[in-house]
């Protein structure tokens, strides 16, 4: 997976005020940022997952933990159907 090294300037009194241990800060602002784009629908889920470097499980363990919605579409609907009746038709069905 490629990735690109985005850099956010911080405040030192910002980030000294941060109630995270120091060994959990670049996780847990990762987590924080993947949470919020998808909450405010700027990221899909599974970009959302891999933003935070968890498991698609995870996220959805850690949205449900947050009580946040999962974001289901027409169009997540219509591919959900279309894979269910390829599915069926490659069953004998």
């Amino acid at each position: 997976m490629a990735t690109e090294e985005l850099t956010i300037a911080i405040p030192a009194e910002v980030k000294s005020a941060l109630k995270i241990p120091e060994t959990e800060l670049a996780a847990r602002l990762r987590l924080e940022l993947a949470v919020h784009l998808y909450e405010e629908w700027l990221l899909s889920f599974g970009k959302s997952a891999k933003l935070a470097q968890v498991s698609r499980w995870e996220f959805a363990e850690e949205l449900a933990k947050r009580r946040i919605a999962r974001h289901y579409s027409e169009k997540d609907l219509e591919e959900d159907l279309a894979f269910a009746n390829l599915a069926g038709k490659g069953n004998g069905r």
